[in-house]
């Protein structure tokens, strides 16, 4: 695992994942959250670690397989009616999942 890759996964899903959250929660009243919640958490979720994935040079399809994996812990959070119980989870799996990425890559090339 590479151990740079999997911090720099985390802060950079982390911080684009909180900023998608905060421009979205001030441009989007409540009522469209409980209505289409369902589509915008795991479109913004994906979205990000796409980003996170290019910036780190990493494969998108095995990225967006990780998020969708390590989004288990956050889904699991909303049928708890406590939507964010699982995001830091959620982030960390997907980071060790980024570095596992980068490790594979690089005995690929190597």
């Amino acid at each position: 695992m590479e151990g740079s890759v999997v911090w720099r996964a985390a802060l950079l899903q982390a911080l684009t994942l909180g900023v998608v959250a905060l421009t979205l929660s001030v441009t989007l009243d409540r009522e469209f959250f409980v209505s289409w919640g369902w589509l915008a958490g795991p479109g913004a979720w994906a979205v990000c670690a796409l980003f996170t994935g290019a910036v780190l040079k990493l494969p998108l399809l095995p990225v967006l397989a990780g998020a969708a994996l390590a989004g288990i812990p956050s889904l699991i959070g909303v049928l708890l009616d406590q939507h964010w119980l699982g995001a830091p989870l959620a982030v960390a799996i997907f980071a060790i999942w980024c570095g596992r990425l980068a490790r594979s890559r690089r005995l690929a090339v190597a």
